[in-house]
């Protein structure tokens, strides 16, 4: 019999084996005519993305926890996001639903999502102004969208020269939703490369 603790395991080696791949594909895919040239570059002043998938908007919850952190282990194991229209990204999904993608175009990107149940979910962005950090928590996949359980934490941070997070008076529009963007200290931004936490997601204890 499989166990749930068997499950997140092979999530993890297949998250880096699918990872790794995909580095090798971009490299590969990268020269041209054999010359060694790189044929896509990343955006000027990219932003990053990060945040956490929740789940699929009707999933079926599993009955205990533990088989619930299996399932949900599994439906990240089996989902993959992208840039549209981007010819370079980098970044995936973790096992615990955390997502962070680089080199993300400023402005309006849209940010795609192949999930169980929600094969053309994306989350549009509109005034995503250069070099932000943009945090999604809780998200919610559907396709030909995706919402986010509680708009009020979507966070969209700026490097500035402050002493603590400022508004900026200014807005952006992530998911739909109308979000203050707001300044920071710079060395607040030293997390934007990094796997957010996932509030409450836990590994399956193991009894023995």
């Amino acid at each position: 019999m499989v166990t749930a603790a068997a499950i997140i395991a092979r999530a993890t080696l297949s998250n880096m084996r699918r990872f790794t791949l995909l580095v090798l594909l971009v490299a590969l895919s990268s020269c041209k005519g054999g010359e060694g040239v790189s044929s896509f570059r990343p955006p000027s002043n990219p932003v990053s993305v990060r945040g956490w998938i929740l789940d699929v908007k009707g999933a079926q919850r599993a009955e205990t926890i533990e088989m619930e952190i299996a399932r949900r282990s599994q439906l990240f194991l089996s989902s993959s996001v992208w840039v549209e229209n981007g010819h370079y990204a980098s970044g995936g999904i973790a096992e615990n639903g955390a997502f962070v993608i680089l080199d993300v175009p400023p402005n309006d990107p849209v940010i795609g999502f192949n999930a169980p149940g929600a094969e053309t979910a994306k989350v549009v962005m509109e005034g995503i102004p250069p070099l932000a950090d943009v945090y999604i928590p809780a998200l919610i996949l559907q396709n030909g969208g995706a919402t986010v359980d509680d708009p009020k934490k979507i966070v969209v941070r700026l490097a500035g020269s402050v002493s603590r997070p400022t508004p900026t008076g200014k807005t952006a529009k992530v998911a739909g939703y109308t979000v203050p963007i707001i300044e920071v200290p710079t060395n607040q931004l030293v997390d934007r490369r990094d796997y957010p936490d996932v509030p409450g997601f836990r590994p399956v204890a193991t009894v023995r």
